[in-house]
């Protein structure tokens, strides 16, 4: 082609879009020594609490699961829920912390469509509003007696880990 001729047929461009195209999946953030209501949970805890939460939550295949523990506690949340993404941090409310990070400086608002935060800390409460604002759907995963009100308000659905299970409310009400 020579530096003279002209072109006759242009290809638009795509528009572009500041929202990427990712599948609906959900984010879970899991602060294990709060849903297992124990500073260091033992390995059998970890997987009971994992096994518990499946049951309540289930998880989608495109999920991403951040856990995050003291340094105390990392191995056996490390083998009790091996396909989760662990983060540590030790001293007062290090795994909130870590937590926190992630939900505030890893654009989840735009790479999930739907936050599950497995904790019943107020501090998660803040995060909790700002990504509901953003129009994700915010659940959180909590033992009844230590879930924050302003968590529970800040989310859109509750789940506690701690409920009895449905075939067992059923069978008592028969």
């Amino acid at each position: 082609m020579s530096a003279t001729s002209k072109v006759t047929k242009v290809r638009p461009l795509r528009k572009t879009s500041f929202r990427w195209r990712f599948p609906d999946r959900a984010l879970h953030v899991v602060d294990i020594e709060n849903l297992a209501g124990a500073a260091i949970p033992s390995l059998d805890l970890v997987s009971a609490v994992q096994l518990r939460y499946l049951a309540c939550l289930g998880f989608g295949a495109d999920d991403h699961v951040v856990l995050a523990t003291s340094h105390l506690g990392l191995l056996n949340a490390g083998l009790g829920w091996p396909h989760a993404r662990h983060l540590v941090r030790s001293g007062k409310d290090g795994a909130d912390l870590e937590l926190l990070r992630v939900l505030e400086h890893e654009n989840v608002a735009t790479r999930f469509r739907h936050v599950v935060i497995g904790s019943g800390d107020g501090g998660f409460s803040e995060a909790a509003a700002r990504l509901a604002a953003r129009g994700l759907q915010v659940t959180v995963v909590s033992r009844r007696d230590s879930l924050a009100q302003a968590l529970a308000s800040a989310a859109g659905e509750v789940v506690y880990l701690d409920a009895p299970p449905l075939e067992a409310s059923l069978t008592v009400a028969a």
